[in-house]
C-alpha cells in the first residue's frame, strides 16, 4: 500500500475488515495520534534536556567539535519536535474541512520526517554523552553504532519487511496460535 493510494489497499479494507474508506481513514488517524503520542513526549523532554545544558558549568569545557555535534543534535531535536506536533497543527486548521485523506497522508508523512530526525537527535546526543564520559572517539564511535541502530530498527526492517509483504501474494491476515 502506498500512502498516497490508500484506494489500493481498499478491497483488502473491504473483504477483511468490512470498513468503509471514512472508517479507514478514521482508524489511520487514531493509529497515528497513538504512535505520536509515544514520542512526542519523549522528543518534547529531549529537546528540553539539551536546551538547559549551555547553562551548565561544564558546558564551556566542550571542545569546537563536540559544541557542533551539540548544536547539530539541537537543531535535528527541535525540527523532530516541530515535525511530530505538527499533525496537531494540521488538524486544526483542517478541522471539519472534509479533508480527512490530505490530513491522514501529511500527517504520516511529517511523523516519519520527525522520527528520522528524532534518531539523528539521539545519535548525537549519545556522541556527547559518550564524549564527556570517555573521550572524542567513544563518542564518535557510540554515536555511529546508535546511528546505525536506529536506522536498521526503524528505517530498514520496516522496509525490508514492507518489501516482503509486497512481493508476496496478498492473503487474509492469520491470527496467531
Amino acid at each position: 500500500m502506498d500512502v498516497d493510494h490508500p484506494e489500493d489497499d481498499q478491497r483488502w479494507n473491504e473483504s477483511a475488515r468490512h470498513e468503509t474508506p471514512t472508517e479507514r481513514l478514521d482508524r489511520n488517524w487514531t493509529s497515528l495520534l497513538q504512535e505520536l503520542r509515544v514520542v512526542q513526549t519523549g522528543v518534547q523532554l529531549l529537546t528540553g534536556l539539551l536546551l538547559t545544558l549551555p547553562f551548565q558549568q561544564r558546558f564551556d569545557m566542550l571542545d569546537h567539535s563536540t559544541r557542533m555535534v551539540y548544536l547539530a543534535t539541537v537543531t535535528f531535536s527541535v525540527a523532530s519536535t516541530v515535525l511530530l506536533v505538527a499533525p496537531v497543527g494540521l488538524h486544526r486548521v483542517l478541522f471539519r474541512q472534509h479533508r480527512l485523506p490530505v490530513l491522514v497522508s501529511a500527517a504520516h508523512r511529517l511523523a516519519f520526517a520527525g522520527l528520522l530526525l528524532l534518531g539523528l537527535a539521539m545519535a548525537g546526543v549519545t556522541d556527547i554523552i559518550f564524549d564527556a564520559v570517555l573521550g572524542q572517539s567513544a563518542g564518535v564511535t557510540s554515536g555511529i553504532i546508535a546511528l546505525i541502530t536506529f536506522g536498521l530498527c526503524w528505517v530498514a526492517l520496516p522496509l525490508a519487511l514492507r518489501c516482503r509483504h509486497v512481493a508476496s501474494t496478498p492473503r487474509e491476515p492469520r491470527l496467531p496460535l
